[in-house]
């Protein structure tokens, strides 16, 4: 039977776009919103508002109803999703619980399911007009059901921790997880506005300085899993203070959208924050991948996993005794290229825990190494300043050699060099709590 509300002819449409989209549908899917939309007008059409209440009435409450009104007694995968909802720290509003359990329903191929018993509970299906509500009209129940069973039958994977404006916007913000090593400091200057704990500015010198994950205008969304939603002022600092040499798992909502524009429920906020922080610069490139694809790498870095990683020559390595401190440099790196060794050029990437060296062509990783296991780093003056070099303690598998292990290797130009020993240096700085 053909659809008889133009909002089911719109909803069709939207699922055979999303049919097409592919076989998966993710958070990134431009018909996912919109199919969600519709959903929820379905669910909204014809609700009528209790008398003499003070609460508003949305679909919401009709879901919670459900599990004292239904008497099927199979109401296991609604009440899973209905508590999901309603113990989310992130939701807190009707809205927000309705919304986020759609989307559990879709991720758990239960929709069907749900409003199964919806239609099968005359005491809440009651507080539905016959007169305008599509579930109360039979000719519109059955195209739409049938439009559920598509809906049920399709692959939904979806990030239910991004959950946090969905008291405000069906459209989703870029959410992304900053990994932070053990540390004194995160260094992260932050304001507490409507709720929401944003990101005013980096400390110089701090963990989240030399990262560059993080920008003026993101906001913390969770620490370690504890959410900061409608936090109170102070409230991520004391969290953070509690966890002061942990590694940290810090959940960050970007200002920026999936598609380069202002995420649109932040504009007055962002407005908001600018109009008491003049200075505030929001950042034009807020995340690494980003940051990557604008800008192309020069011909002595490439990219790996949104990172850029420095192609250099390693000059070889040489035992140099029991002492690894800085002034063992300047008798340990020409010790090292005395004996000249085979040079290779190879792929330096240095991530927030340890660096990596790999041999640019063969993809044999040379060695790994943590932060902590550095003892010093630095350049050295001759010819040019682009050679560098830093001490480890010997490997346990080499047990014949005892003491500090110098390794020299040599960028491409002078500034490389120098952005290349500041960035591990900084990385044994900020990772000596694991020490």
């Amino acid at each position: 039977m053909a659809p008889k509300d133009p909002l089911l002819g719109t909803l069709k449409v939207c699922v055979l776009n999303l049919q097409t989209d592919g076989p998966t549908v993710t958070d990134t899917s431009p018909y996912l919103a919109s199919c969600c939309e519709l959903l929820e007008l379905v669910l909204r059409k014809g609700l009528q508002q209790p008398v003499l209440s003070l609460v508003h009435r949305d679909y919401w409450h009709c879901f919670e109803q459900l599990l004292h009104q239904d008497t099927c007694g199979r109401l296991s995968a609604l009440s899973l999703a209905v508590e999901q909802a309603r113990v989310c720290k992130k939701l807190l509003s009707a809205q927000g619980r309705g919304r986020y359990l759609l989307r559990l329903a879709l991720g758990r191929k239960v929709l069907p399911q749900i409003f199964t018993h919806l239609l099968h509970t005359p005491r809440v299906l009651e507080w539905y007009s016959p007169a305008l509500a599509i579930l109360r009209n039979e000719e519109s129940v059955e195209p739409f059901m049938s439009l559920l069973l598509v809906l049920s039958n399709m692959e939904f994977k979806l990030d239910m921790e991004n959950c946090s404006f969905l008291d405000e916007s069906w459209l989703l913000p870029v959410c992304e997880v900053y990994e932070v090593v053990p540390c004194r400091e995160v260094g992260l200057v932050l304001r507490y506005l409507s709720g929401r704990v944003f990101i005013l500015d980096l400390l110089p010198g701090s963990q989240a300085y030399v990262d560059k994950f993080v920008y003026p205008g993101d906001i913390i969304d969770e620490i370690n899993r504890t959410s900061m939603r409608n936090s109170k002022s102070g409230h991520a600092g004391v969290v953070l203070s509690r966890l002061k040499g942990c590694p940290l798992s810090i959940r960050v909502i970007r200002w920026r959208a999936h598609d380069g524009t202002v995420y649109r429920p932040l504009i007055k906020l962002l407005r908001a924050l600018r109009a008491e922080n003049p200075t505030l610069e929001l950042n034009p490139v807020p995340s690494q991948q980003s940051d990557s694809q604008n800008q192309k790498p020069a011909s002595t870095q490439c990219l790996k996993d949104g990172r850029i990683v420095y192609i250099v020559q390693f000059l070889g390595k040489a035992n140099i005794g029991m002492f690894g401190g800085k002034e063992v440099l300047q008798h340990a790196i020409p010790q090292v290229l005395q004996q000249n060794q085979p040079s290779q050029e190879v792929l330096l990437d240095m991530k927030e825990t340890h660096l990596t060296c790999t041999d640019r062509h063969s993809k044999l990783e040379l060695f790994v190494l943590h932060y902590p296991e550095i003892s010093c780093v630095g350049r050295y003056a001759r010819p040019d300043y682009t050679t560098f070099a830093f001490c480890v303690a010997d490997s346990p598998e080499t047990p014949q050699t005892t003491g500090f292990c110098c390794v020299v290797l040599r960028a491409s130009s002078v500034k490389e060099c120098e952005d290349i020993v500041c960035r591990i240096a900084a990385g044994f700085k900020h990772t000596e709590w694991f020490v």
